[in-house]
């Protein structure tokens, strides 16, 4: 039977080692105030972010009746092809990157990583090349000779994707080489292969998925590069989105900034189906591993 004493001693016991695994007072306050500066910076980001967007609505709304300027863009045909066509582009320029730059990167880790510097210089030359200049390159390669496909409009929108795959090089490989970085490479590649899996089936069914979140990293980046583009789409004489945009703003007043807030949000729309299409993915293959 239990005494009195014994019984009462126990939850004293216990609220002493709470109270002394608790972080005294003197501790919660200084990891407040040590916070304090990160809140800063982060209403400093938004703000910065979000005022231009601000002001961009407001000066959209200038115009009379409320929202004319919208409605304007949204029963423009123009609008709508354009958009989607520039989507379309888009994901064939995310597909395309992939499948470039996934088995470039997980080979160069896995079996040449003297090539590594190599490979990070040629993909930065996005940044050193301007696109007048590739656009220029593209036309006069191939506005003649045995490929003129310049010529031709499935020519213009092949050569539309592989200019923008260059453009997207330093985002999607360096996304992706930070997800193979996070992983070990060389020991998945082991197992696989002693279960008998070869290389396609090592890229397409333990590679790919260990590096979803890193594609679609890039692929977010990408998106918004291609949408926004103008200067290649110009030249190239494509119907895209960046070229309506600047056409739109020469004719108009208000509506180049409700085109550019409703881009803005149809943007953002596609990543998120974007990442929700990946994390649906993933917890697929997650429950076909489990059972």
């Amino acid at each position: 039977m239990t005494s009195p004493g014994m019984g009462g001693g126990v939850p004293d016991a216990l609220e002493t080692d709470a109270g002394a695994l608790a972080p005294p007072a003197g501790e919660r306050r200084s990891g407040h105030l040590r916070s304090i500066p990160w809140w800063i910076v982060f209403l400093l980001g938004f703000l910065y972010f979000f005022i231009p967007l601000l002001g961009t609505f407001t000066f959209s709304m200038r115009s009379q009746p409320l929202f004319s300027a919208y409605a304007v863009v949204t029963d423009d045909p123009q609008f709508s092809a354009s958009l989607f066509y520039s989507f379309l582009i888009g994901i064939l320029t995310i597909v395309v990157s992939t499948v470039l730059i996934v088995p470039t990167a997980y080979w160069v880790r896995l079996r040449l990583p003297r090539l590594r510097p190599y490979i990070e210089f040629v993909t930065l030359l996005p940044f050193v090349v301007p696109p007048i200049i590739l656009v220029f390159g593209l036309l006069r390669t191939y506005s003649g000779g045995p490929l003129p496909l310049a010529g031709t409009d499935l020519g213009s929108n092949i050569l539309l994707v592989a200019a923008y795959t260059v453009l997207s090089l330093p985002y999607m490989y360096r996304a992706v080489d930070t997800g193979l970085r996070a992983i070990d490479v060389r020991s998945l590649t082991e197992a696989s292969q002693s279960l008998g899996a070869g290389w396609l089936t090592i890229l397409w069914r333990v590679i790919f998925p260990n590096v979803r979140v890193s594609i679609l990293s890039g692929a977010f980046l990408t998106l918004a590069i291609v949408v926004g583009e103008y200067t290649i789409a110009t030249f190239l004489a494509r119907p895209a989105f960046g070229p309506y945009i600047a056409l739109i703003g020469g004719n108009r007043a208000y509506e180049p900034a409700a085109v550019s807030l409703i881009s803005f949000g149809l943007t953002w729309i596609a990543m998120g189906l974007l990442a929700l299409i990946g994390r649906q993915s993933r917890e697929k293959i997650q429950i076909a591993g489990a059972h």
